[in-house]
């Protein structure tokens, strides 16, 4: 059994810290959880890198109803390291 990981809840998602596998489960359970706090932009870290992990949360935000738009960060929030969410 895998370890529980406590995240805050203050509206900026780091992905780094977790397994990329993960992110299919963690990304929807996050944002509701913002929601449900009254957070209605989030910020999502996923690193510049080769951007198949940019890709992979962009096609998760593309499914999920609670999001209202998306967008890359601008050159001060982290740029194409990064992805505002904003919710319903």
């Amino acid at each position: 059994m895998e370890p529980v990981v406590k995240i805050n809840i203050n509206g900026e998602l780091d992905l780094h810290t977790f397994n990329p596998k993960d992110i299919g489960s963690l990304i929807p359970e996050y944002l509701k959880l913002c929601r449900e706090a009254g957070i209605k932009e989030v910020r999502i870290v996923h690193g510049k890198g080769t951007g198949t992990l940019r890709r992979s949360v962009h096609s998760i935000l593309k499914r999920l109803d609670i999001v209202k738009s998306y967008k890359m960060a601008g050159h001060d929030s982290g740029h194409w390291g990064a992805t505002f969410v904003y919710l319903k």
